[in-house]
């Protein structure tokens, strides 16, 4: 054996550990492809390392606390995605899980300890109904239709997410409706040149296309201020003791907090199916009825993140939707998931670095990808309302209520109303009409909180 053979046996070795462990083969990728989607997913949902501690700060949590704990909670879901389920699927806390806890929880008087244990239960509701099969038979139930459309539901909270992040689009605090924002803005600007950049760059199919748009746009924000160089690059993490132990399991037991309970279990619910459903189509996981090979596994892993995130401090983890640029990178396993997990482990030690990238660097990226899901109604078709309509109030309802799970429940409850009201109601599962129930309750506890 030469001595270039013998130095070459380690990496054919550790090779094929990984060809077997992440079956890169057999999904038709590779190792550096896979490395690029993770840390394109990384850059993407980094901006969540300033979002969530900010919101849960709102409602009286240690902002330094809750920066740790969020980083955590990514690390201790992605690898749990990578090494059980095998999905480029990045999972850390949403954001709407961290509004209601340190917005709407707070603006109705209930502490945050309460709050982290009503959203403790609503893990641990997802978790039996994970393993009893549940998740996956309603799941399983949910129409064609309504699975191919949801590409384009969640491409739309995506996109108006990206908009809203470069400050192209404002949300009007007086009409509560949206409205253009100022184009001329430097953030404005730098987003708008990292879109073209993506555009570009993606149209000469230049590997990594958009982790190269967020790189130039993150040094193009310097000089104009956007991107803030850190005063000091390694930093050690912030500790976790005004959050351990101060979780209220008990006193979250109480029936007053059903609605909360139930908004934080069925917008989760959705949010978690959605995310999964699209995100696994982006990156070809999907058969020909929308259906996914061992969906359990990816719900069973952000039902043990929802239970066990809150005490940490950090509510509502799930599949995270900004997964869906590692997918647009190329991201088909869990070694995507396994790169974004060392990256977020980097930054326990470089957080300064990670919160260097401003939103605006990000922007594009949700705004490309977005739209290209859009792509989904295609498939739909519209030509047959009954079919059709639904998923079309369901993009709507999503747009409305900025909320992609919102939007999800909306169009199943309109799917159902549709076919009854057109004299079609054999053509409706069992199951959905007993989902209907519980999501009337949804959408009634959702106009009263």
């Amino acid at each position: 054996m030469t001595e270039t053979s013998v130095k070459q046996a380690p990496a054919l070795a550790n090779e094929s550990w990984l060809q077997r462990r992440f079956k890169l083969q057999q999904r038709q990728t590779t190792l550096k492809t896979e490395c690029l989607a993770g840390i394109t997913g990384f850059l993407a949902a980094a901006y969540l390392l300033v979002v969530i501690p900010g919101l849960l700060a709102v409602g009286g949590i240690d902002k330094g606390a809750a920066l740790t704990g969020t980083i955590l909670v990514l690390i201790f879901g992605s690898l749990l995605m990578a090494f059980y389920a095998n999905l480029p699927f990045m999972v850390g806390p949403g954001i709407g899980g961290s509004v209601l806890v340190g917005i709407t929880l707070a603006g109705d008087g209930i502490s945050w300890p309460i709050g982290l244990g009503i959203a403790c239960w609503s893990g641990i509701l997802f978790f039996a109904l994970t393993v009893l099969g549940l998740r996956e038979v309603v799941t399983r139930s949910i129409p064609a239709s309504i699975k191919l459309g949801l590409t384009a539901s969640i491409g739309i909270f995506v996109a108006l997410l990206g908009f809203r992040n470069a400050g192209l689009v404002l949300a009007n605090a007086k009409t509560h409706s949206l409205a253009l924002g100022d184009f001329t803005a430097p953030g404005a600007l730098i987003a708008l040149a990292g879109l073209l950049i993506a555009i570009g760059l993606q149209a000469r199919r230049v590997p990594g296309a958009i982790l190269w748009a967020i790189l130039l746009a993150t040094l193009a924000g310097i000089p104009f201020g956007i991107t803030s160089l850190p005063t000091q690059w390694i930093a050690l993490p912030h500790t976790l003791a005004p959050l351990l132990g101060k979780i209220d399991l008990l006193g979250a037991i109480n029936i007053a907090f059903l609605p909360f309970l139930f908004i934080f279990f069925a917008s989760e619910f959705f949010s978690t199916m959605g995310t999964t459903l699209a995100v696994g189509g982006e990156a070809g996981l999907l058969d020909q009825q929308g259906n996914m090979a061992q969906i359990n596994r990816p719900f069973m892993i952000d039902s043990i993140a929802a239970a066990l995130g809150p005490l940490l401090g950090i509510p509502a983890a799930t599949a995270l939707i900004e997964s869906s640029a590692a997918a647009e990178a190329g991201g088909k396993t869990g070694m995507t998931a396994l790169a974004a997990a060392v990256m977020f482990l980097l930054t326990l030690v470089m957080t300064p670095i990670a919160l260097m990238i401003p939103k605006e660097a990000t922007a594009p990226a949700l705004i490309l990808i977005g739209l290209n899901m859009f792509s989904g109604l295609r498939k739909v078709d519209l030509g047959n309302f009954t079919e059709g309509l639904p998923v079309l109030i369901m993009v709507m309802a999503t747009l409305i209520a900025n909320s992609f799970g919102t939007g999800i429940a909306a169009g199943l409850l309109f799917y159902v109303a549709i076919k009854m009201v057109a004299g079609k109601g054999r053509e409706v599962p069992l199951s959905l009409y007993l989902l209907a129930i519980p999501l009337v309750y949804y959408f009634a506890t959702l106009t009263h909180h």
